[in-house]
C-alpha cells in the first residue's frame, strides 16, 4: 500500500509544479504576426520582445484561468491529505485519507481536462483560422503532462479505494480479510 502511495505523492508533486508552471507562464500557443513571432498564455501575449497584459474578459479565458486554478488547488489538497495519509495522522473519522487524497487527485484531473478541452477547442476554431502559421507551444503541453500525473497520482492512492492484505498468519485491515470456515 504505502508502494503505491509513495508513487502517488510522487506523480502527485511533478503534476501540481507542473500545472502551476503550465498556468503562471505565457507560452501556450506560438504564431506569427505581421511577419514577426509571438505567443501567449492565459495571462499576457507577447509580441516580438514586449508582452502585454490580456485585459479583455474572454470567457474562454476566463473558465481555463479558473479550471487550471482550481485544478492546482485540488491537486494541492490532495497532497496535504496525501502525506496525512502516509503520515497516518487522524484527519476524518467517516471518510479514509488514501480515499480523499484520491478524490482530490482525480478532481484536479477532471478540472485541468476542462480547461485543456475549452482552450483546444476555441484556439483550434476560432484562433487558428485568425492566424495562418500557429502551434501549441510548450506551456500547454505541460498541462497536458500535468493532466497524466493528477491521474496517475489518484490511482496511486487505490483509485479510491484503500487496499488491505491479507497475510497467512493474520490481517493487516482486519474488517477486510474474509474470515476462515469453522470445522465441522
Amino acid at each position: 500500500m504505502y508502494s503505491f502511495m509513495g508513487g502517488g505523492l510522487f506523480c502527485a508533486w511533478v503534476g501540481t509544479i507542473l500545472l502551476v508552471v503550465a498556468t503562471a507562464t505565457d507560452h501556450w500557443m506560438q504564431y506569427r504576426l505581421s511577419g514577426a513571432f509571438a505567443h501567449q498564455g492565459l495571462w499576457r501575449y507577447c509580441l516580438g520582445s514586449k508582452c502585454y497584459l490580456q485585459t479583455e474578459s474572454i470567457a474562454y479565458w476566463n473558465a481555463t484561468r479558473a479550471f487550471m486554478i482550481l485544478s492546482s488547488l485540488c491537486a494541492t489538497s490532495g497532497i496535504v491529505m496525501g502525506i496525512m495519509a502516509f503520515a497516518q495522522q487522524p484527519t476524518f473519522t467517516r471518510l479514509s485519507r488514501p480515499f480523499s487524497a484520491g478524490i482530490m487527485f482525480f478532481a484536479s484531473t477532471f478540472f485541468v481536462l476542462l480547461a485543456l478541452a475549452i482552450y483546444t477547442g476555441v484556439t483550434v476554431s476560432f484562433l487558428g483560422r485568425r492566424f495562418g502559421d500557429w502551434r501549441f507551444s510548450w506551456s500547454y503541453i505541460l498541462g497536458w503532462v500535468a493532466l497524466l500525473m493528477t491521474f496517475f497520482a489518484g490511482t496511486g492512492f487505490g483509485g479510491g479505494k484503500e487496499f488491505s492484505t491479507c497475510v497467512p498468519t493474520g490481517c493487516m485491515n482486519v474488517g477486510a480479510c474474509p474470515l476462515p470456515a469453522e470445522p465441522k
